[in-house]
């Protein structure tokens, strides 16, 4: 049975139990008189003044958007449209309203229930009395007036209405409480009949609340800016704040008056705590907004247990109606015993939680924690940073002074006490990366710089670039460089960048012999830095260093795309003959083809984590512009089997379900993860038998419970940076690991997936260790069927890029970018190291699909790196990445010519194929796959 709340009518109230019919819904609610609401309480009332201008109580409203200043944002049009159009509009013809204001017509309405609604579950809590006033008009074919009705959904319950006549506003008002919190609650407007418009000028439901700050709390939300914490500076003692699993003590001071608050009069310290979760927490449930953003800003600090610095974190625990447990990290800081400090960070919830606390943990047990206070407020709204502005790029340019060593070392030094001389004998041509980069150069000097005494790693010859360098400039770094004798083993050699007290990695490269190497990496500085030093470092004391050629230059990265476009139509369209039949072909002669690539086949594809699709928002806008999922955390051992025995697959089924129900294709991420700090503990202190034994589990519980269901599994996660299995078990277990599981799944494409293959900045993971490890487990009779570059990358050059993959490219396996992200504080510029990696990977012939490791805000590994804000703006990556995937569509038009064909070239996917004959229109689909020779397609009119 279901409850219907009416808060405000004229003359009939809703049917108070009825089943979930949307249509038998609207037609009670204009027949049915009611006199029960299951618990819940109303008022209502209605007005047929006009009314000039709908003004908000002085209380606070928790409907966003109230006035539609911001168009249609978190308003829903249900199964109709919506638009919202400024009072000078006129339109719809006969309405007038308040110079400068906005108002929503909601059009094309088929049934009376169709209207406008607003998810309002986690502004309302039970107890509280809200009053609803709504601005409302009707427009259309209507003779006299139309009941238009405001009704709360309550786990898909009903609410109320007013009559309004045409061309006039109405104010519909009336209150209501709730008695218990439902799992869900929609404000709609609803109510005339089909074929007339909806207008409603401004909405406002509000909760007749005291001020947040006063310690005292009748449930109100707020969707506006205020401090949500109660009781936030504890000048009411203690009051609605409570210890997690220890004691919490109000201070004025504390270490013999040592300590004492950095604002206010109070902190709170937790104390007797026994384990690192132990903390303080609030309560904030009805006081969080779902899908909007909120800001965290506390002051923290430690005391006691002889800890002077510890990680303090703020947390977010939140248990779901379903009771699923989630818990959120906010943000960290480096707590100390002599300071305050700040702790910011900035969280989002996607569903409606049934409970929410705010909590600090971290601390070792027996450290206290100290809070001074504490805001959580609705995030303010940053305004995109406009793009950088570059004067005088001269791209190509080597900025480093004197590098072909024609003046000796002048404009060098050496840093450290270690001593540089000038030589002759490196290599005469540009390094190859460096070469794909500038074109056509002139020969190098064949002089070197020679380093010798050196007594630490970061001796090496240094030189200062602090006023060559552009902000937010790409630059690409290339040298040749070599070890002298003695080295007892490969020695790494690294470019770095001395950005005042920061380290910048340019580049690195582990060498050995007594050959030449090529270094190769990339950089950029987002903020102005006081002082710049590029020094060539790395091998052990005692070993000579020799660097030639070192140069260090902006990157053309449009030069290099008008390159890459030409590549990806050689490599990713083909040659189309649509052969047309069905009618005699001396009449098709001449007509009119247009042909829609519908959907390029190419596999793009997102992270996305199980919280994620409660959020229909991020659900639209993944399924709409990705064709392949991988999940975050879901489908991992530490996640499905966090304590030995109990499995949980839950969540992992959910994710898959609405992929399948999508048509997303999947890839599982990650039977194992071979480095220790991500192995459960469990697993850790498992005996050598044991661990064998859970391993073959895994893989059986795995794979044969999704067995045909995920296209690829990443297999043994980060083999180059990890060893955890192979120390307890032995080499053979990761080949055998790929075995079993090709035994338990055939169907399955097995990767291997690790990071910083691409990018030329670490030497444990560079494109020939890859190789190596890849080539052995095969000699091991490992089934290695695709090669997985995770792709987290900073300032990407395109030729490094590329450079990594024509390598690995040589093994003949399908290439995937498995976990693609980029970052940058200005969005203009993440859109740019985007557009790098996408166009590299797209034009690339080994290169057979990307994943992008998430692309909405704070649902990111990394900072500044999303492509969609967190309340669901596009921001400029997300622009790119949407253009580029308009640019990889094919459309073409033209005429039918002899034979009764119609030619074109385009990438591969999904088309649409339209001919007008005969005055009638023709529509066909086809698809076009991969092949070098041209595709004859057939279409039977």
């Amino acid at each position: 049975m279901r409850r219907v709340l009416t808060c405000c009518f004229t003359d009939r109230v809703l049917k108070a139990h009825r089943k979930h019919d949307p249509s038998q819904e609207s037609r009670e609610s204009m027949d049915n008189p009611s006199t029960s609401n299951a618990g819940n309480s109303f008022h209502s009332e209605r007005s047929n003044d006009k009314v000039k201008n709908s003004r908000p109580n002085p209380t606070t409203n928790i409907i966003v958007n109230h006035d539609f200043t911001g168009g249609l944002h978190s308003w829903y049009a249900n199964c109709c449209d919506g638009v919202v159009v400024p009072a000078e509009s006129g339109y719809p013809e006969g309405i007038s309203a308040e110079s400068g204001s906005f108002y929503a017509v909601i059009r094309n309405r088929k049934e009376c229930w169709q209207g406008l609604e607003q998810d309002i579950t986690s502004r309302v809590s039970p107890g509280s009395t809200y009053t609803v006033s709504a601005r409302v008009g009707v427009s259309g074919p209507i003779q006299d007036f139309a009941t238009v009705q405001a009704t709360l959904k309550l786990e898909y319950l009903t609410m109320c209405r007013t009559s309004v006549s045409k061309g006039r506003w109405e104010q519909l008002e009336g209150t209501f409480s709730l008695s218990t919190m439902p799992e869900r609650a929609v404000f709609y407007l609803e109510g005339p009949s089909s074929g007339i418009n909806l207008l409603i000028g401004s909405v406002n439901v509000c909760c007749p609340c005291s001020s947040l700050y006063d310690g005292k709390s009748n449930g109100c939300v707020s969707a506006g800016d205020e401090n949500i914490i109660l009781n936030p500076r504890f000048e009411d003692g203690l009051n609605n704040w409570s210890g997690r699993g220890c004691k919490i003590l109000l201070h004025d001071s504390l270490g013999d008056g040592k300590i004492t608050p950095l604002s206010g009069k109070f902190f709170v310290a937790a104390t007797e705590r026994t384990q690192s979760w132990n903390g303080i927490q609030q309560e904030i449930t009805g006081r969080v907004q779902r899908k909007l953003a909120y800001e965290v800003t506390a002051v923290v600090r430690i005391f006691g247990n002889s800890v002077t610095s510890a990680d303090v974190r703020a947390t977010l625990w939140v248990q779901t109606p379903d009771s699923r447990e989630q818990y959120i990290g906010i943000s960290s800081s480096q707590a100390t015993d002599k300071d305050w400090v700040q702790l910011q960070g900035k969280f989002l919830l996607n569903g409606s939680p049934s409970r929410v606390i705010v909590y600090f943990e971290g601390p070792p047990a027996g450290t206290d924690i100290l809070l001074n206070s504490l805001v959580v407020k609705h995030a303010e709204k940053i305004p995109p940073s406009p793009p950088p502005v570059i004067e005088c790029a001269d791209f190509g340019v080597n900025i480093i002074a004197n590098s072909n060593l024609s003046d000796g070392t002048n404009g060098w030094f050496p840093l450290g006490s270690c001593s540089l001389s000038v030589r002759a004998g490196s290599p005469h041509i540009l390094p190859p990366m460096a070469r794909d980069s500038l074109g056509a150069h002139g020969p190098l000097s064949g002089r070197y710089i020679y380093v010798t005494n050196r007594t630490q790693t970061w001796m090496g010859p240094a030189q200062m670039i602090t006023d060559k360098l552009k902000l937010y400039m790409t630059y690409q770094v290339s040298a040749w460089v070599r070890i002298g004798s003695g080295a007892s083993g490969a020695q790494n050699v690294n470019v770095a960048l001395g950005v005042d007290s920061q380290w910048v990695n340019g580049g690195q490269v582990e060498v050995n012999g007594d050959r030449w190497h090529e270094i190769g990496g990339s950089f950029r500085i987002e903020k102005q830095p006081a002082k710049v030093m590029v020094y060539i470092q790395g091998p052990a004391p005692g070993i000579d260093m020799m660097v030639g050629g070192l140069q260090i230059f902006a990157v053309d990265r449009q030069a290099r795309f008008r390159h890459l476009k030409k590549q990806t139509d050689k490599i990713r369209k083909r040659d189309v003959i649509l052969k047309f039949s069905g009618s005699d072909s001396s009449s098709l002669l001449g007509t009119f083809v247009k042909v829609r690539q519908i959907q390029n086949s190419f596999p793009f594809g997102s992270c996305m984590s199980r919280s994620n699709i409660d959020n229909e928002d991020f659900v639209e806008f993944f399924t709409k512009y990705f064709n392949w999922a991988v999940f975050g955390n879901e489908l991992k051992w530490y996640w499905t089997e966090a304590q030995q025995g109990n499995l949980n697959y839950r969540d992992s089924d959910e994710l898959l379900n609405l992929c399948k129900s999508n048509n997303i294709e999947t890839r599982g991420h990650c039977i194992f993860w071979e480095v220790e700090g991500t192995v459960q503990q469990w697993v850790r202190s498992l005996s050598k038998n044991d661990l064998a034994t859970a391993v073959q589990n895994r893989l059986s519980s795995l794979l044969t419970r999704y067995k045909g269901k995920f296209k690829h599994y990443d297999v043994n996660n980060e083999m180059l940076h990890g060893s955890f299995y192979q120390d307890q078990l032995g080499k053979d277990i990761r080949a055998n690991m790929f075995k079993t599981a090709n035994q338990l799944d055939p169907t399955a494409i097995l990767f291997v997936n690790d990071y910083h293959v691409e990018d030329g900045c670490d030497t444990r993971s560079s494109p020939e260790k890859y190789i190596e490890q890849i080539i052995d487990l095969q000699e091991q009779g490992a089934p290695v069927g695709g090669i997985g570059i995770q792709g987290h990358i900073d300032s990407p050059v395109g030729p490094i890029v590329c450079s990594a993959l024509d390598q690995l490219g040589v093994l003949g396996l399908p290439i995937w970018f498995t976990e693609l992200d980029v970052s940058s504080i200005n969005e203009h510029v993440r859109a740019d190291d985007l557009e790098v990696m996408l166009r590299e990977a797209f034009a690339h012939p080994a290169v057979d699909g990307v994943m992008l490791w998430g692309f909405w805000e704070l649902f990111m590994s990394r900072d500044n790196s999303h492509l969609v804000n967190a309340e669901g703006e596009i921001n400029e990556a997300g622009k790119r990445y949407l253009a580029l995937k308009q640019e990889w569509l094919s459309h073409a038009h033209g005429h039918i010519v002899e034979q009764g064909q119609f030619g074109f070239r385009g990438f591969q996917g999904t088309y649409e194929v339209q001919v007008v004959i005969h005055s009638k229109k023709v529509l066909k689909t086809f698809v076009v796959d991969s092949g070098e020779l041209p595709l004859v397609v057939s279409i039977d009119l």
